[in-house]
Parts: C-alpha cells; sequence; structure tokens
C-alpha cells in the first residue's frame, strides 16, 4: 500500500496519543486530533511556526528545550515524564521523541506523549472500588468481546473509574448498529472549576470520583457511565428509553438518590455538588450517533441558560428548532450594550423595564420578571393587576446584589418577602438594589420556581447593570 498525505494523516488522526513534528529549530510544523484536543485548539494554526516557550506550556521551558536539542544532536528519548500548563491547570505527561532525517541530514523531530495526571493522583488516593468488573461489562456484546482482546485498566478511565471517553462512545456507536434503543446522556458538574479552585485539585477529583461512582452504582444493571473528558460524564441507560420513564427518572436521579446532588467532604472543607444533564435517545430523537450527540450537546447548553442544577430532556416539538448559538450565554460586553439599547428612549421606570424584558426572558430563562419600589410592593413587569407585600426585602440588602437558591437566609432576615415569595411557589431568588449615591429608589427581583438554581456571574453582571440604569428613574 502506498503511503499517502491522506493515508498518513488518518493514520495519526486515529491514535490516542498526542503526536506532533518540529523543524530543526523546534517549531511546530504540525500536530494530529488529539494533541488539538488535548491543548482546546480548534486548528493547528495557533502554533505552527511556534515553540514550546512561545506557547508558555511548561513553568520551567529548559529542560525540555535540552531534551529536544539532544533529539535534533540525533539522540530519541523515550517515555520522559514532565509537566506541561493545560487550560489553566499543570498537568503530568510522558514523551517520546525521535529525530526526522532528509538523507544523513537531521532536519527536525517527531514526538508523541499521553497524560498521566489522573494515573497519578488515583494511585496516590489509593485502591477505590472498581464500579465495573469484567464481569460486569460482559453483559454487553460490545464489552464481551473487548474484553478478551484488552485489559481492562485500558478501558476504564484511571482517575474515576468510569469507561474511558473512546470506549464509551465506541459502546453507544455499537448500539446505533445492533439498533438497540437507549437514553444518551451527558452530565456536566456545576462550577467545577470553584471547586478546584477553593479547594485544590485533590478535591476536584474527589468530586469527580464521587459522582461517577454513584452514578455507576445508581445505574448497576442496566446503565453505563463514562468520563467524557475534565468534568463531563457521559450515561447510557438501556432501560429508561420512554418519555415517561425518562422523566421518572431524572426526576428521582436530582431527587432523592444523593447522586447528582450531593455533600462531599474534604480534608480542607466541603462542598454542595450540583450537576446539568442533556438527554436524548435512539432511535426516537436521532438514527445516527452524530445528531444524537448533537442533541444531547443542546440539551446541555438549555439546562446551564436555565441556571444549571436541572436536566433537559429532548422533545422534538419542543425544542427542534432550537439554536445552541442562541443558548450559549453572551458576552458581559454584549449584554451590557443590549441593556442599554433597550432603554435608551424609553420613557418612566416601569416602559424602560417593559423595554428589556424580551432579552431578560431569554438570559434568565424566566416568564416574568418583577420589581419593588417606594411603597413596599412586589410587582410584576407582565401582570399590572399583581401586588404582594415585600416590605422587608432591604434587610437582606447588606449589599447592591444578593441571591439565595434556597430562601434560607431571606426566611431569617426578611420574613415579609419570603413569606410572599412562598406563596407565589418561587425558590431561588436574586434581588439588585436600585441605588444612586445614598439614596435608594427600589429593588429589581427575579424569582423563579425551582430550588437550587444556580445564579451564574453573567446573571448577577446584568443585574446589577440594570439596577444601575434604572437609578436615574
Amino acid at each position: 500500500m502506498e503511503m499517502t498525505v491522506e493515508l498518513f494523516d488518518s493514520i495519526i488522526n486515529t491514535s490516542q496519543d498526542c503526536v506532533f513534528w518540529k523543524d530543526d529549530k523546534r517549531r511546530f510544523l504540525g500536530v494530529n486530533q488529539a494533541f488539538l484536543d488535548f491543548y482546546g485548539f480548534d486548528s493547528a494554526d495557533i502554533l505552527i511556526g511556534k515553540t514550546d516557550e512561545d506557547m508558555g506550556w511548561h513553568s520551567d521551558p529548559e529542560p525540555f528545550k535540552q531534551d529536544e536539542l539532544r533529539v535534533l544532536a540525533g539522540r530519541s528519548t523515550y517515555k520522559v515524564q514532565g509537566k506541561c500548563m493545560v487550560r489553566g491547570e499543570e498537568r503530568d505527561i510522558i514523551a517520546s521523541k525521535r529525530p526526522l532525517y532528509d538523507g544523513d541530514k537531521i532536519v527536525g523531530l517527531v514526538g508523541s506523549f499521553s497524560d498521566i495526571t489522573d494515573v497519578l493522583r488515583r494511585n496516590s488516593y489509593g485502591d477505590r472500588d472498581a464500579h465495573y468488573t469484567i464481569n460486569v461489562l460482559r453483559q454487553y456484546s460490545f464489552f464481551d468481546r473487548l474484553v478478551d482482546e484488552i485489559s481492562l485498566d485500558e478501558i476504564l478511565d484511571p482517575l474515576t473509574g468510569a469507561v474511558s471517553r473512546p470506549y464509551a462512545m465506541r459502546f453507544v456507536q455499537s448500539l446505533i448498529a445492533e439498533k438497540r434503543p437507549f437514553t444518551f446522556t451527558m452530565v456536566d458538574l456545576d462550577n467545577f472549576k470553584f471547586v478546584n479552585d477553593s479547594f485544590g485539585h485533590s478535591a476536584g477529583d474527589k468530586v469527580l470520583m464521587t459522582v461517577a461512582g454513584k452514578l455507576a452504582k445508581y445505574t448497576s444493571g442496566y446503565g453505563i457511565v463514562g468520563r467524557f473528558g475534565g468534568d463531563e460524564l457521559l450515561l447510557v441507560d438501556l432501560k429508561n428509553t420512554s418519555n415517561a420513564d425518562k422523566k421518572a427518572f431524572f426526576n428521582d436521579l436530582y431527587g432523592n438518590s444523593g447522586v447528582l446532588r450531593t455533600n462531599v467532604e474534604f480534608d480542607n472543607g466541603s462542598s454542595y455538588v450540583t450537576a446539568t444533564s442533556g438527554v436524548a435517545s435512539f432511535p426516537e430523537d436521532a438514527e445516527n450517533f452524530d445528531d444524537l450527540f448533537a442533541l444531547i450537546d443542546k440539551m446541555l447548553y438549555m439546562g446551564k441558560s436555565r441556571g444549571r442544577n436541572c436536566f433537559s430532556i429532548y422533545n422534538a416539538e419542543t425544542h427542534k428548532d432550537v439554536e445552541i448559538r442562541k443558548l450559549v450565554t453572551h458576552g458581559i460586553y454584549t449584554a451590557m450594550s443590549k441593556l442599554r439599547n433597550d432603554v435608551e428612549g424609553a420613557g418612566g421606570f416601569e416602559k424602560k423595564l417593559e423595554a428589556v424584558m424580551p432579552y431578560l426572558t431569554e438570559t434568565l430563562q424566566v416568564k416574568n420578571f418583577y420589581y419593588v419600589r417606594d411603597d413596599g410592593m412586589l410587582r410584576s413587569v407582565n401582570d399590572k393587576a399583581f401586588a404582594a407585600d415585600a416590605e422587608d426585602i432591604a434587610n437582606i440588602m447588606e449589599d447592591d446584589l444578593f441571591f439565595d437558591n434556597t430562601l434560607t437566609r431571606i426566611e431569617q432576615q426578611a420574613p415579609v418577602f419570603y413569606s410572599t415569595l412562598k406563596k407565589n411557589g418561587f425558590e431561588s431568588v436574586i434581588v439588585a438594589r436600585i441605588r444612586k449615591n445614598e439614596n435608594v429608589r427600589g429593588f429589581l427581583v427575579c424569582a423563579v420556581k425551582r430550588s437550587l438554581r444556580i445564579w451564574q456571574e453573567n446573571e448577577c453582571a446584568e443585574m446589577y447593570y440594570l439596577a444601575g440604569i434604572l437609578a436615574d428613574e
């Protein structure tokens, strides 16, 4: 068989290792798809012609530079351990490199590396309970064949013990080929970066291991949990495929199961962990892998836009025309510009709120918006007849912005406002104080009928900015 460019690209892009090649000045000439995925690049254009130092991947680049200079002098290296920065996190890698020759002349180098961070961390934590043994996996035809060909360690993710991404995806594709109905879910842990930043990466690792383990145990016998990457897990459910069964399953999973809403203890503290899930089924919702994956991705974005800590099940009638680009969070500058443009020309406090309601409905995923003025009454932008007592709302406002996703603090500090919220079915709320200098002119209130909604930074920023615009009214 002749080695064509197309065949070469096909070979290196199926490798799970990150492959790269450089010229004799140590400048990148090309990389494979696994390399791009590892660093989160859309294409190799960002690094072609640059060195490792130009990319800033190493806190101490000198050992890597000397290593490559030795390779360019004719010496190969094999499985050298090192560290590199990937999207703000230092990762452990092992790399192998060898010279590239044109005749007798060395014209560059080719290398490959793999990420061993999870392996090292898992080993440092000691033995963990195995979620999936060979006998457990044999109940599925895809794994029944696979476990005779490769080791269980290769199939499972080294940190979480869930099925690793390549084999989880191949499992899904095998079910589609067998025309076996199943429900596919992407599970994204909420505000995972906060856990890492606040308690350290060992705490983040424990969160991943805890949630993956609980989810594997909860779906034992009919489901497989995989790790897609980072803080995202996959769930393949061969039991709950009807709409009624899916709703019941996820209501319980998010209700009393303690799986996706759970407290995780660390050596230096604890964190209440939640997750957002996007759900779709084969063949009801999609008949091929690409379309099915696109649907769970879309539903995951929809859940994030609704405040996270929730599940979104695909329904063709409701979601067919929803576009991801409209669900992705707008940049802060875009949001501020939109709010400012919407209120320009609108006269008076209520008119300005009416002008921004379409935008607030889309970005905050709410059907209504509320405010409190001098009379201490909670009023609705959309329902002019609505009026309820909120005379003690100021008691909760130590700062210009307040949010509560359980109403616990409001119950303690503002019982009248709390009573109004509960009577109207509200469970989570964010309040912005409308203030000009020391003169408080009212409050903006966004309240939703869902407990434990996680208010995102952009949502808080929009509320704060809008309150500032209205302070002159």
